[in-house]
């Protein structure tokens, strides 16, 4: 048997139907494409919300009220000293408490509604936030109930057309009065939303000009910084300890809840993981249906071939060479479908980022080698796997009837 020459006669025989040999080949591109588009824009979503929860940096804590109980005691600045002590928590470095809320930013003439983000100096050391012109709030403005304010560079370009020259510009939020002290750096659309809409002011001033909680000193959220990534799970376990001896009114029960930036990651990489094998999940029964448009249309070539079979049979081709030329016509289909596939995938990734990132959520698809060998190899099974039974049928033809076939 000479593989040289049964390839070129499958070839040919491709060829030879070109306008039904596209076809056939249309369902795998379509279901190949789909999968690697689906599989890049799932990995490239994963890295995206990775890198974002990373930047919070891996020795970050998250404290909120919450836990096991219908109503929690609230978290208080009472409690943000007592965790800030080192010898109740020596391996806590920064606690820094905040206040969020809704908005509105006006001046005259323009005005929007943003993220009101009520901090204290340690804020900016825990979260990385950068000042791109000004400064940053610091203890004097806290301890003074100064009305200052931060503005994000979206806001600062809806009020003023700029985001640069704004230092001592008066802006009214809710009606009060406050003083812009500086921008903050621009960071882009992340998947949580723009870090760039918001505005940030004194925790003080806030608590007494724009957002009114049920005690004077609470807060709705603590950014505890561990003193390095070791020391995760105790500043956890100290924590904890300080607010159950605090928090009296649900004695037993946590009413606080404690999680870690890599506690984040592993949920972002479970809902992720379970999100990019749906979608390949749903883009692979375009690929079955492509394979199902090879087998019919084989089906339809062996009814077609039979007296070419027959003939080819009556003068000593044997089984074997009749199976392996229709398995490689329909390997073929399969394998030029997947490579064109794995093109279309890529492109249809990319336009896909593009128009992403346009709308202010960028996501870098991410085409892994993974991903393409997948493809490749599941796009050869489909050809192999439907192409047996129109091949086996072929070769299984009796010389004499396949010779009286019409």
């Amino acid at each position: 048997m000479n593989i040289g020459q049964t390839l070129l006669e499958a070839l040919e025989s491709i060829v030879a139907n070109k306008v039904r040999s596209s076809l056939t080949v249309l369902g795998i591109v379509i279901g190949v494409a789909a999968v690697i588009a689906m599989l890049g824009i799932g990995n490239g979503t994963k890295q995206s919300i990775t890198q974002q929860i990373e930047k919070l940096g891996t020795n970050v804590l998250f404290v909120n009220p919450g836990g096991d109980v219908d109503n929690p005691e609230p978290l208080t600045l009472k409690d943000v000293a007592a965790i800030q002590d080192k010898n109740k928590a020596p391996s806590v470095l920064r606690v820094a408490p905040i206040i969020q809320g809704q908005v509105n930013v006006a001046v005259p003439g323009n005005d929007t509604t943003t993220s009101l983000i009520a901090v204290t100096p340690e804020y900016f050391q825990v979260q990385n936030v950068e000042v791109a012109e000004g400064i940053a709030i610091n203890q004097r403005q806290v301890a003074n109930y100064e009305t200052v304010v931060l503005l994000g560079t979206d806001v600062a370009k809806t009020l003023f057309n700029r985001a640069t020259d704004l230092i001592g510009e008066k802006v009214r939020l809710n009606g009060e009065v406050f003083t812009v002290i500086g921008v903050l750096k621009e960071q882009g659309g992340t998947s949580f939303g723009s870090s760039d809409n918001r505005v940030l002011v004194a925790l003080s001033a806030a608590q007494v000009r724009l957002v009114h909680r049920s005690m004077p000193d609470e807060v709705d959220l603590l950014y505890v910084q561990a003193t390095s990534s070791d020391t995760v799970q105790p500043a956890m376990d100290e924590i904890s300890q300080i607010i159950r001896s605090r928090h009296r009114r649900n004695m037993g029960k946590d009413d606080f809840e404690i999680r870690s930036t890599q506690s984040f990651l592993e949920t972002a990489s479970t809902i992720t993981g379970i999100m990019t094998a749906f979608l390949g999940g749903i883009a692979g029964v375009s690929l079955l249906v492509g394979g199902i448009g090879i087998m019919n249309i084989m089906l339809v070539t062996v009814v077609e071939r039979t007296r070419e079979i027959g003939l080819r049979k009556a003068v000593g081709a044997r089984r074997l060479e009749i199976l392996i030329q229709f398995l490689l016509e329909s390997s073929l289909l399969s394998m030029s479908g997947g490579v064109i596939g794995i093109l279309l995938g890529y492109a249809i990734s990319f336009l896909i980022g593009q128009l992403a990132s346009m709308s202010g959520t960028p996501i870098n698809p991410a085409i892994t080698l993974d991903s393409i060998v997948l493809a490749t190899l599941f796009s050869m099974a489909v050809g192999i796997f439907f192409g047996i039974y129109p091949a086996n049928r072929a070769a299984q033809l009796e010389p004499v009837e396949a010779l009286r076939s019409e």
